[in-house]
């Protein structure tokens, strides 16, 4: 779980969007009081945070992460405006684990966050595990679980949930599920990956409605 403490409202749903496509399960939150709630009920495998905020700023958030013993382990990366060297340094010596200014593009903040999680020793799970409306998915022990359940799927299948679910949002045609999951062209019996969605969603049962059929191009999870 990624936490992004962030009030600009356009910059907070394009991270959250893009992580989510990622993998990555994410929460926003536009005030700290919301960030300081949630962190009472779960705590994140690392904070995005805003120096600039209302309520108060970024800086004293940070030292108080670092105070509380159960928070002072937490990765934290400062999303900042503030670009000049002091306050590069005064956030590092404060104690984030990385300082990315603004404006950034989302492939470097992703990185950065790869990095960040590898060295906290975190990188493998997320790198692993998909999880999204009930349906949780580890590519390293090949297991599916739907709303606490698990599931049994075939080679095929799993290899069309984790590809849908990596792109989650995003129509992905036959012709890319043909050649990604089987690795022919769509032109050799494209009714397969029909046949294979409808299969799937039978096994997904309550959550079968998470793949979306978009007419005349294919499907997405949704």
């Amino acid at each position: 779980m990624i936490y992004i403490l962030e009030d600009d409202d356009s910059i907070r749903k394009l991270i959250g969007y893009s992580l989510k496509r990622q993998g990555y399960e994410v929460r926003g939150f536009s005030l700290p009081s919301e960030f300081r709630a949630a962190l009472g009920e779960t705590l994140p495998e690392l904070v995005l945070l805003d120096i600039m905020l209302p309520e108060e700023d970024g800086g004293s958030i940070l030292k108080s992460l670092r105070a509380d013993e159960r928070t002072a382990a937490v990765p934290v990366i400062m999303l900042t405006a503030k670009d000049s060297e002091f306050d590069v340094v005064a956030g590092l010596e404060a104690g984030a684990d990385d300082y990315v200014t603004k404006p950034f593009g989302m492939m470097a903040l992703s990185s950065r966050i790869k990095a960040v999680l590898r060295r906290s020793g975190k990188a493998e799970f997320r790198k692993s595990r998909l999880e999204c409306g009930g349906v949780v998915l580890d590519e390293d022990e090949r297991t599916v679980f739907v709303c606490g359940r698990q599931v049994s799927l075939t080679a095929k299948e799993f290899g069309l949930l984790s590809l849908l679910m990596k792109n989650r949002g995003c129509v992905l045609t036959r012709e890319r599920l043909m050649e990604s999951i089987w690795e022919i062209s769509a032109d050799v019996e494209s009714r397969t990956v029909d046949v294979h969605v409808r299969t799937l969603r039978q096994k997904l049962g309550e959550c079968d409605s998470l793949i979306e059929t978009v007419r005349g191009f294919g499907y997405k999870f949704v």
